[in-house]
């Protein structure tokens, strides 16, 4: 799989590609359903299938402050559409002046000129151009004035309503991981620089790892049941999000208890897949009820992971890995 970060690096070998356009924050199953019918134009032009993004999102030139954090990052988003069998994603440098282009001009200078796409795949709700003025009804009309195939492919709907990266957050923010990971088609992925806590989950026989300059979402305070990636092996993993209101601290912290890992993380950059919520953060009347918790917390997450992972995949084992 290719990846370009300018329109002008793109080669002559990629032209008469099918195309998508469109932000795919997360890579979730409705991005999945573009992506299979873009491999299928992309068959029927005889070209690559191609997926034209923007980095950063437009919202956080236009609207920074209403940006809302993102569901991957950019290297995260590339591995999964090439997982999906996207040829190349050319992930734009997006900025002020390409944003202010009209609905016809991006078409005329990115699909035509640059791209020279013999078709497009997109969703019903695709907006683009200036202030999102150009819908699906105006792409038709322009891919049918210049040749170019169009399929508009119908939203995937789950549980009674459509997959977005919208609902995703939602989900998220509600503390809903299970069924956020279900429109995602796989666990939430975080990740963040290992830094010196208080030392305090050593003290107490769960040395945490924690997380700094966390720059994807997360969902809602809780103890979670998940895995962390480190020296290429995936670990069950406990990881604490929100306050420690048993020590009296209101501030938000991200810690992972990596189970049966005994290397060094300071100053590493962890990964980390939430596959389920287990509890509320509350407050503890003693250490010990703590203690208490956390242990029962610690066996549940290994037969959480255990159940994902199947058995032997996890921990120490390369083919625990996606």
């Amino acid at each position: 799989m290719k990846l370009f970060r300018s329109l002008d690096e793109f080669p002559a070998d990629c032209y008469g590609s099918a195309a998508a356009i469109g932000n795919f924050d997360g890579v979730h199953l409705g991005h999945a359903r573009i992506v299979e019918r873009l491999r299928a134009m992309a068959a029927r032009v005889g070209g690559p299938a191609v997926v034209f993004t923007f980095d950063p999102p437009p919202t956080r030139i236009l609207r920074p402050q209403q940006s809302p954090m993102p569901l991957c990052w950019l290297d995260r988003k590339v591995e999964l559409l090439a997982d999906l069998g996207v040829d190349a994603v050319i992930a734009y440098p997006t900025d002020a002046a390409f944003l202010s282009q009209t609905p016809t001009d991006f078409f005329r200078r990115v699909v035509l000129q640059k791209l020279r796409a013999k078709g497009l795949v997109e969703g019903r709700n695709f907006l683009f151009g200036h202030q999102r003025s150009g819908d699906v009804g105006l792409l038709e009309q322009l891919c049918r004035q210049a040749g170019v195939l169009l399929e508009i492919v119908d939203p995937v709907r789950i549980e009674g309503a459509e997959v977005s990266s919208s609902r995703i957050r939602k989900l998220l923010a509600g503390g809903d991981l299970g069924a956020a990971n279900r429109l995602l088609g796989r666990p939430h992925r975080i990740r963040g620089w290992v830094v010196r806590g208080a030392g305090r989950g050593a003290q107490l026989g769960f040395p945490t790892a924690n997380l700094d300059s966390v720059d994807i979402m997360l969902p809602a305070s809780g103890i979670y049941a998940g895995r962390a990636e480190a020296d290429g092996s995936w670990w069950p993993a406990a990881i604490s999000l929100g306050p420690n209101p048993t020590f009296g601290e209101s501030a938000l912290k991200v810690e992972v208890y990596l189970l049966d890992y005994q290397g060094w993380l300071y100053d590493r950059l962890l990964t980390v897949d939430l596959l389920s919520r287990l509890r509320d953060i509350r407050r503890f009347d003693s250490v010990q009820s703590l203690i208490t918790a956390m242990t029962a917390d610690v066996a549940e997450v290994r037969k959480t992971v255990s159940n994902y992972c199947g058995a032997g995949a996890c921990p120490g084992n390369d083919s625990a890995q996606s």
